[in-house]
Protein backbone atom coordinates (compact mmCIF):
# COMPACT_ATOMS: atom_id res chain seq x y z
CA UNK A 1 0.00 0.00 0.00
CA UNK A 2 2.85 2.40 0.81
CA UNK A 3 4.33 1.69 -2.62
CA UNK A 4 1.09 2.74 -4.29
CA UNK A 5 1.05 6.02 -2.30
CA UNK A 6 4.61 6.64 -3.42
CA UNK A 7 3.50 6.03 -7.00
CA UNK A 8 0.86 8.74 -6.61
CA UNK A 9 3.45 11.19 -5.29
CA UNK A 10 5.70 10.54 -8.26
CA UNK A 11 2.77 10.90 -10.68
CA UNK A 12 1.73 14.26 -9.21
CA UNK A 13 5.34 15.50 -9.03
CA UNK A 14 5.30 16.16 -12.75
CA UNK A 15 2.39 18.62 -12.48
CA UNK A 16 4.18 21.70 -13.82
CA UNK A 17 7.15 23.78 -12.79
CA UNK A 18 7.87 25.04 -9.29
CA UNK A 19 8.43 28.60 -10.55
CA UNK A 20 5.54 30.66 -11.93
CA UNK A 21 5.44 30.67 -15.74
CA UNK A 22 5.31 34.48 -16.05
CA UNK A 23 5.83 37.70 -14.10
CA UNK A 24 2.06 38.10 -13.86
CA UNK A 25 1.74 34.62 -12.37
CA UNK A 26 4.57 35.39 -9.93
CA UNK A 27 2.80 38.60 -8.87
CA UNK A 28 -0.45 36.70 -8.37
CA UNK A 29 1.27 34.01 -6.30
CA UNK A 30 2.98 36.69 -4.21
CA UNK A 31 -0.36 38.42 -3.54
CA UNK A 32 -1.99 35.08 -2.72
CA UNK A 33 0.80 34.23 -0.24
CA UNK A 34 0.44 37.65 1.43
CA UNK A 35 -3.32 37.11 1.69
CA UNK A 36 -2.82 33.61 3.14
CA UNK A 37 -0.44 34.94 5.80
CA UNK A 38 -3.05 37.55 6.73
CA UNK A 39 -5.75 34.84 6.94
CA UNK A 40 -3.58 32.73 9.24
CA UNK A 41 -2.91 35.72 11.51
CA UNK A 42 -6.60 36.72 11.53
CA UNK A 43 -7.72 33.18 12.40
CA UNK A 44 -5.16 32.80 15.20
CA UNK A 45 -3.52 35.95 16.55
CA UNK A 46 -0.87 33.86 18.35
CA UNK A 47 0.54 32.61 15.03
CA UNK A 48 2.13 36.02 14.37
CA UNK A 49 4.91 35.01 16.79
CA UNK A 50 5.72 32.02 14.59
CA UNK A 51 6.20 34.28 11.56
CA UNK A 52 8.37 36.63 13.66
CA UNK A 53 10.59 33.99 15.32
CA UNK A 54 10.97 31.28 12.67
CA UNK A 55 14.19 31.20 10.69
CA UNK A 56 12.08 30.68 7.59
CA UNK A 57 8.74 29.46 6.32
CA UNK A 58 6.98 28.17 3.22
CA UNK A 59 3.48 29.41 2.38
CA UNK A 60 1.07 27.51 0.14
CA UNK A 61 -2.00 29.73 -0.31
CA UNK A 62 -4.16 27.18 -2.11
CA UNK A 63 -3.74 23.41 -2.14
CA UNK A 64 -6.46 21.49 -3.92
CA UNK A 65 -7.20 18.03 -2.57
CA UNK A 66 -9.60 15.35 -3.81
CA UNK A 67 -10.10 11.66 -3.21
CA UNK A 68 -12.28 8.65 -3.77
CA UNK A 69 -10.36 5.73 -2.21
CA UNK A 70 -7.27 7.12 -3.98
CA UNK A 71 -6.52 10.79 -3.43
CA UNK A 72 -4.13 13.51 -4.32
CA UNK A 73 -3.35 17.14 -3.67
CA UNK A 74 -1.29 19.79 -5.39
CA UNK A 75 -0.32 23.41 -4.79
CA UNK A 76 2.38 26.02 -5.31
CA UNK A 77 3.88 28.45 -2.85
CA UNK A 78 6.77 30.66 -1.85
CA UNK A 79 9.65 30.12 0.56
CA UNK A 80 10.92 32.83 2.90
CA UNK A 81 14.07 33.24 4.97
CA UNK A 82 14.32 36.06 7.50
CA UNK A 83 10.94 37.30 6.15
CA UNK A 84 12.36 37.70 2.62
CA UNK A 85 11.14 35.57 -0.27
CA UNK A 86 14.00 33.36 -1.49
CA UNK A 87 12.28 30.84 -3.74
CA UNK A 88 9.31 28.82 -4.86
CA UNK A 89 7.96 25.47 -3.81
CA UNK A 90 5.45 22.92 -5.02
CA UNK A 91 3.64 20.37 -2.86
CA UNK A 92 2.16 17.08 -4.06
CA UNK A 93 0.35 14.57 -1.94
CA UNK A 94 -0.86 11.05 -2.56
CA UNK A 95 -3.16 9.05 -0.29
CA UNK A 96 -4.86 5.69 -0.31
CA UNK A 97 -7.63 4.44 1.94
CA UNK A 98 -11.17 5.35 2.91
CA UNK A 99 -11.72 8.87 1.58
CA UNK A 100 -14.28 10.82 -0.36
CA UNK A 101 -14.62 14.49 -1.18
CA UNK A 102 -12.64 17.53 -2.16
CA UNK A 103 -11.33 20.56 -0.35
CA UNK A 104 -9.05 23.54 -0.69
CA UNK A 105 -6.70 24.54 2.10
CA UNK A 106 -3.76 26.83 2.81
CA UNK A 107 -0.63 25.57 4.52
CA UNK A 108 2.38 27.17 6.15
CA UNK A 109 5.51 25.29 7.19
CA UNK A 110 7.75 26.97 9.76
CA UNK A 111 11.47 26.15 9.96
CA UNK A 112 13.02 26.62 13.39
CA UNK A 113 16.58 27.13 12.20
CA UNK A 114 18.87 27.29 9.18
CA UNK A 115 19.46 23.52 9.21
CA UNK A 116 15.73 22.76 8.92
CA UNK A 117 15.28 25.29 6.09
CA UNK A 118 18.40 24.03 4.30
CA UNK A 119 17.04 20.46 4.44
CA UNK A 120 13.82 21.70 2.79
CA UNK A 121 15.75 23.64 0.13
CA UNK A 122 17.73 20.53 -0.86
CA UNK A 123 14.59 19.52 -2.75
CA UNK A 124 12.31 16.50 -2.66
CA UNK A 125 11.62 17.09 1.03
CA UNK A 126 8.85 14.95 2.53
CA UNK A 127 6.59 15.68 5.48
CA UNK A 128 6.57 12.46 7.44
CA UNK A 129 4.34 11.31 10.26
CA UNK A 130 6.41 13.27 12.77
CA UNK A 131 5.42 16.52 11.03
CA UNK A 132 1.70 16.44 11.71
CA UNK A 133 -0.25 19.54 10.77
CA UNK A 134 -2.25 21.67 13.21
CA UNK A 135 -5.57 23.08 11.99
CA UNK A 136 -5.52 26.81 12.70
CA UNK A 137 -8.10 28.30 15.05
CA UNK A 138 -7.71 30.97 17.73
CA UNK A 139 -5.02 29.89 20.18
CA UNK A 140 -4.03 26.71 18.30
CA UNK A 141 -0.46 27.86 17.78
CA UNK A 142 0.07 29.03 21.36
CA UNK A 143 0.95 25.56 22.68
CA UNK A 144 2.39 24.13 19.46
CA UNK A 145 6.06 23.27 19.19
CA UNK A 146 8.53 22.22 16.52
CA UNK A 147 9.06 18.57 15.66
CA UNK A 148 12.50 17.94 14.18
CA UNK A 149 12.83 21.67 13.45
CA UNK A 150 9.53 21.93 11.53
CA UNK A 151 5.92 22.86 12.35
CA UNK A 152 3.02 22.76 9.87
CA UNK A 153 -0.26 24.66 10.15
CA UNK A 154 -3.25 24.34 7.82
CA UNK A 155 -6.32 26.47 7.20
CA UNK A 156 -9.33 24.96 5.39
CA UNK A 157 -10.74 27.34 2.76
CA UNK A 158 -13.64 25.24 1.51
CA UNK A 159 -15.01 21.86 0.54
CA UNK A 160 -15.69 18.72 2.49
CA UNK A 161 -13.43 15.72 2.87
CA UNK A 162 -13.93 12.59 4.92
CA UNK A 163 -10.91 10.34 5.14
CA UNK A 164 -9.15 7.58 6.98
CA UNK A 165 -6.23 7.31 4.59
CA UNK A 166 -2.46 7.10 4.62
CA UNK A 167 -0.05 9.04 2.48
CA UNK A 168 2.40 11.89 2.61
CA UNK A 169 3.34 15.24 1.22
CA UNK A 170 6.38 15.80 -0.96
CA UNK A 171 7.86 19.23 -1.66
CA UNK A 172 10.09 20.57 -4.41
CA UNK A 173 12.08 23.81 -4.07
CA UNK A 174 13.56 26.20 -6.61
CA UNK A 175 15.44 29.41 -5.76
CA UNK A 176 13.96 32.73 -6.87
Amino acid sequence: MRLFGLFLLVAFAGCGSTKPESTANADTLNADCDAAITKFKNRDSTIAGWFDKAHGYAVFPSIGKAGLFIGGAHGKGQVYEAKKQIGYSMVTQGTIGLQIGAQVFAEVIFFKDKAALDAFKEGNWEAGAQATAVAVKQGASADADYSEGVKIFTLIDGGLMAEAAVGGQKFAYEPK
